[in-house]
């Protein structure tokens, strides 16, 4: 809740990534808060004051995922709606005369989003959430220690260049 709190007014795209992470953190302790209370905040320097928020943070994210049927994969809906709106503000963007610097980003990054798609990602899914996907596999990957090949390194460049121009624009918005 501190860290999301923090990155929704500050990075959109760092905050999707953040709560993707967090989902999974959710599933890995079994959607059990007392576990994530005891073996995972433990990890952080909290007060007793910050325990108590994220414990209530926690158990209200466990609830909207059991209610919303996304205990093993996808996304809560607070979630998808941000996604959503990013990519309403990335379309607004691409027609936008007075952003020719954001599109062309983005058609610096077409081309690696395309393969991205051809690849498996599921096509169903906005250009802007493959993006956050893409970043959120390769920080997985990175926390696995497991390297990423020069080839994605390179993929992956002009992808999170977009995002992060679309964060700033999106922030200039709100």
């Amino acid at each position: 809740m501190i860290v999301a709190q923090k990155l929704r007014k500050q990075n959109i795209s760092a905050y999707i990534i953040y709560m993707f992470q967090v989902e999974d953190i959710i599933r890995a302790y079994g959607l059990d808060v007392d576990r994530i209370c005891s073996e995972y905040l433990p990890k952080f320097q909290y007060t007793l004051e910050q325990i108590a928020d994220q414990r209530e943070w926690y158990a209200g994210l466990i609830r909207m995922m059991q209610e919303e049927g996304v205990q093993e994969s996808g996304h809560v809906q607070v979630v998808k709606n941000t996604l959503m709106l990013m990519a309403d503000r990335h379309q607004e963007l691409l027609t936008d005369p007075k952003q020719p610097f954001y599109s062309a980003a983005y058609y610096k990054a077409l081309p690696f989003i395309v393969e991205l798609r051809s690849k498996g990602m599921n096509k169903d899914k906005n250009e802007i959430e493959n993006c956050v996907d893409a970043l959120y596999g390769a920080t997985v990957l990175k926390m696995q220690g497991r390297e990423l090949t020069e080839e994605t390194q390179k993929a992956l460049q002009p992808i999170s260049h977009l995002l992060e121009m679309l964060s700033k624009l999106y922030k200039t918005e709100e």
